[in-house]
């Protein structure tokens, strides 16, 4: 039986209705809604998970001893039961339910309030990216993304192939995992994304799967000066120029039999383009000074924040190199339509910053967190993060640890006054109400009011004899 929704729902579905009916079809073949759990201010290092939507008619949410999801079905309906290791997510904390097709939010007499974008609400429609706050716990809903093989996942069970190939979205695992296959490979791979996207990152990852023998170096071209480029890439021999006192072996015959990065390939000059072109296509170097090629055996991975295909059109990049260079390309997303993730990097993050310090945030410094677009991408936030470590002296990071282009994100009513500590005795009448409210639902049977709990029924019964109750009573 259903909880009938209340009248702030019922004024919120009124509101969007001529929106729903004007609006596209949410519901599409290529994609389906997801929740995601992002992250715990109180607990940054716990994994998070992610809950395809696509199945169910109806989300209930509640604290419980450890994430998990489960279905069951009632008077015809799918209903998604969502439960987070929580302690100041109640019981039954939230409802999600789909009406004119689109999901709408409804607290459901939480003790502490569901929060959508930083503000309580009662009842409200979930929009693309809107940010849930249930107790100490920060959820990400998105409207339509490529549906999931799982149902459910935990990020604890992601097993990726290397280090920076973990993720929660869909459509960026499956190119991680194109990456994983063609790393064991000797094809040429392009990497493209923002500056501070993690690009090396993603080529040390395919250089660990390839199990090359040789060392992995990166070079960033725009780096290079002009006039050294090819020297520096194919060495010298000694007297070659001015200053040539020694042979050189260059940056290409260092990373024989391993993997060698160019970083920035769109910044290489067009004379040095041509001469790496005959080097990937003869597989030998012939240094700056000498007339006799040495063999190399590379591996190379090019990596950009430019649009290849653009230089090459303006005839600033050589087709027949990248056609060499482009074996298999990986576009990597910005941080800002990465939020689902943001959980799994500042997690990591903190693990090599914190270096096993126990890390909390403020609810107000995680929403900014979680907010802000991060135009540097996961660079800036590697910053952010070093720097509130610094400021917050151990204790817990806070708004005001935070630089104040982050903190700008959030609007001055966002703050949410904390909820005033409860005595013994309310916590046992509300618990008492809850209990009462579920054994109606459910007709006396301990076991359904457990599972929605997300309690051991051993508990639950226990619960019953401290406040005499008597289960039986509600049974028709």
């Amino acid at each position: 039986m259903f909880i009938p929704l209340g009248a702030a729902y019922n004024a919120a579905v009124a509101r969007e209705t001529i929106s729903f009916r004007a609006g596209p079809t949410r519901a599409t073949s290529s994609g389906a809604p997801h929740l995601f759990m992002v992250l715990r201010c109180d607990r940054p290092f716990q994994q998070g998970g992610r809950f395809c939507l696509q199945a169910a008619d109806v989300v209930t949410i509640g604290g419980g001893d450890s994430l998990s999801m489960h279905r069951d079905e009632e008077e015809g309906a799918t209903v998604m039961r969502i439960t987070i290791p929580d302690l100041g997510v109640s019981s039954s904390h939230a409802r999600l339910q789909k009406v004119l097709g689109r999901w709408i939010v409804e607290d459901a007499g939480s003790k502490n309030g569901t929060c959508v974008d930083g503000r309580r609400v009662a009842s409200a429609p979930l929009a693309d990216g809107a940010l849930l706050e249930l107790g100490h716990t920060f959820l990400l809903y998105r409207e339509v993304i490529p549906s999931s093989e799982a149902e459910f996942l935990a990020a604890d069970a992601l097993s990726p192939a290397a280090q920076g190939l973990a993720t929660l979205s869909p459509p960026l695992a499956r190119e991680f995992d194109r990456l994983a296959i063609a790393a064991r490979s000797r094809i040429p791979i392009v990497v493209h994304g923002e500056t501070g996207t993690g690009k090396e990152v993603i080529a040390s990852a395919i250089h660990q799967l390839s199990r090359r023998p040789g060392p992995f170096v990166a070079v960033n071209c725009g780096a290079l000066p002009a006039h050294l480029v090819e020297s520096e890439l194919f060495g010298y021999r000694k007297g070659a120029f001015s200053g040539a006192a020694e042979d050189r072996p260059g940056l290409l015959r260092s990373s024989h039999t391993g993997t060698l990065l160019l970083d920035e390939i769109g910044d290489l000059p067009l004379s040095a383009q041509s001469a790496l072109l005959r080097v990937l296509q003869e597989e030998e170097v012939v240094a700056v000074g000498s007339t006799r090629p040495v063999k190399v055996d590379l591996r190379v991975v090019a990596a950009t924040h430019r649009d290849v295909d653009a230089l090459v059109a303006g005839q600033v990049f050589r087709a027949d190199l990248l056609a060499r260079l482009d074996g298999l390309r990986l576009s990597l997303p910005p941080l800002r339509e990465r939020r689902e993730d943001l959980g799994l990097l500042i997690g990591a993050l903190l693990r090599k910053l914190a270096r096993g310090t126990d890390v909390t945030f403020t609810a107000d410094a995680v929403r900014a967190l979680l907010l802000c677009p991060w135009p540097l991408n996961v660079r800036e936030l590697e910053k952010c993060l070093a720097g509130a470590l610094v400021l917050a002296r151990g204790g817990a990071i806070g708004i005001e640890h935070l630089p104040e282009r982050v903190r700008s994100v959030l609007a001055p009513a966002a703050p949410t006054t904390p909820a005033p500590r409860r005595s013994r005795e309310e916590k046992e009448r509300d618990r008492h109400d809850d209990l009462v409210t579920l054994l109606r639902n459910y007709d006396g049977n301990v076991t359904a009011v457990a599972r929605a709990m997300g309690k051991a029924r051993s508990q639950v019964q226990r619960w019953l004899r401290e406040l005499h109750i008597d289960p039986l009573s509600f049974r028709h």
